[in-house]
């Protein structure tokens, strides 16, 4: 699903050709970010399309996760959990591994974070591959949290990231 907005997101994205290699077309936040009036509005619009999943806790993978999450967290008035890098959190945790373009990496967050059966939403900025929101979805699962959804501002369609969420409902503000 796509939000019915009035306005129109994409004039918020800065598209910053060739960053950071050339062939990319980096789609830049942060001049949705610095204007507070629609950094407010993409929250707002967000918390309409998820509201309805009934939502106990919302996780954000850094860095940016965390400006979508947090704030959507607020929103509905509900937590936020943090998704690290390993080694990044105090505290016992868990982690996973995930695929880059040249090795891999792994994502922590506390084993204490989630309780089992809670309902939770995945919240990033964007979401291109899936290949860190599967290792999401894997850490929340480990601690026996349901994944009832995930919301982004941004889905770059062409790379099919949603097939590597496993049906995970996915809503986002805007596509590519």
């Amino acid at each position: 699903m796509v939000s019915n907005s009035t306005i129109n997101f994409k004039d918020y994205i800065r598209v910053i050709e060739d960053y950071p290699k050339p062939g990319i077309r980096f789609k830049d936040i942060t001049t949705l970010l610095k204007d507070g009036a629609a950094y407010k509005a993409s929250i707002v619009e967000l918390r309409k399309l998820v509201e309805h999943l009934n939502i106990d806790v919302i996780a954000g993978p850094e860095a940016r996760g965390f400006v979508v999450g947090a704030p959507l967290a607020l929103e509905l008035g509900v937590g936020f959990v943090p998704i690290r890098k390993s080694g990044k959190l105090p505290g016992e945790t868990i982690s996973a591994s995930y695929s880059l373009e040249y090795g891999t990496d792994q994502l922590a967050m506390h084993k204490d974070a989630i309780v089992p059966g809670q309902r939770v939403l995945i919240a990033d900025d964007l979401l291109a591959t899936g290949g860190t929101i599967a290792t999401v979805i894997d850490l929340i699962r480990q601690c026996g949290g349901e994944v009832v959804g995930a919301a982004f501002w941004i889905e770059l369609s062409y790379l099919e990231g949603r097939n590597k969420m496993g049906g995970v409902e996915v809503q986002t503000l805007m596509t590519y």
